[in-house]
This record gives C-alpha cells, sequence and structure tokens, in this order.
C-alpha cells in the first residue's frame, strides 16, 4: 500500500513538470490597457542604418483632427521610414499615429502606426524598396513624432 502511495506521488509530479505548470515557467500577464500586437506587428523589427534624407521633420498631434501631409521623389529603391514617437499623455490609450505612404506612380498605399491597432513601440523602421514620387498623411493624437525618409545604408 505504501509504495501504492509513494508511486501516484512519483507519477504526478513527473505528470506537473512534463506539462510545464511550475512557477518558474509561465509568463508573466500582460499589463491592463494594452493591445494585443496584430501579426505584422509579431515580426521581427528591421533595423537598419540612414543615410540621405527625403524628409526629416517632426511633428506634434494635440487632437485626432490633427492631419499633416508631406511629399517627395525616392530615387534608391533601398530607402526606409524611421519614427519615432513621444506620447503626451500618461494613459496609453489616448495616444496613437497612423501614417500612410502612397506610391504616387502606381497608388500603391501602406499604413503603419503607434497605439490603437498597431504596436506600441517607440521606435520603429519600415524598409521600403520601390522609387518615385511619394506622399505620406500622417494623424495622430497625443503624440510627438519624428519622421525621417531617407536612403539605407548597406
Amino acid at each position: 500500500m505504501k509504495y501504492h502511495v509513494l508511486a501516484a506521488c512519483i507519477l504526478v509530479i513527473a505528470g506537473v513538470l512534463i506539462t510545464g505548470c511550475t512557477q518558474g515557467t509561465t509568463t508573466p500577464p500582460a499589463p491592463a490597457g494594452t493591445q494585443a500586437a496584430s501579426a505584422a506587428t509579431a515580426t521581427p523589427h528591421a533595423t537598419f542604418a540612414l543615410g540621405n534624407h527625403y524628409l526629416q521633420k517632426s511633428y506634434s498631434f494635440q487632437n485626432e483632427k490633427d492631419v499633416r501631409t508631406e511629399q517627395f521623389r525616392v530615387d534608391n529603391p533601398a530607402w526606409g521610414i524611421d519614427i519615432v514617437v513621444l506620447p503626451l499623455n500618461d494613459d496609453p490609450q489616448y495616444c496613437w499615429f497612423e501614417m500612410t505612404v502612397t506610391n504616387m506612380d502606381n497608388g500603391q498605399a501602406e499604413t503603419y502606426g503607434f497605439g490603437r491597432t498597431f504596436s506600441y513601440e517607440k521606435h520603429q523602421q519600415f524598409p521600403m524598396y520601390v522609387t518615385g514620387p511619394y506622399k505620406i498623411e500622417m494623424k495622430g493624437n497625443l503624440v510627438k513624432v519624428d519622421v525621417t525618409a531617407a536612403k539605407r545604408n548597406p
């Protein structure tokens, strides 16, 4: 009888270890108020150095109606966009930024951003690959954003 109890205890402990139900292997819960990252933001972020600038400006968005538009021409297929976001409110649910990058030659548009349905990563880089004239439309709320569009250095 004593051996059966001992064997049962060993089996229970082995089962707990095999399934990973130990305290050291659990992941902490996400902080309250954060949103889940989309599949696009779950991929590893590209990092690259930037060279000659097509655009380098700071923008401040105080309310949801603030919209800024910039246009420039890209002459190198290896270029990228770098954004650095500074939230202007302690509560991240009120701070967001959205940028739509449109190639004026072919009409192709991509949207990137911070907060809301986008990542809360404050520094983001986006590699780009097509030359031509571009329009960037930006909008946001309670954020200051540094935007750089430039050639990527090798």
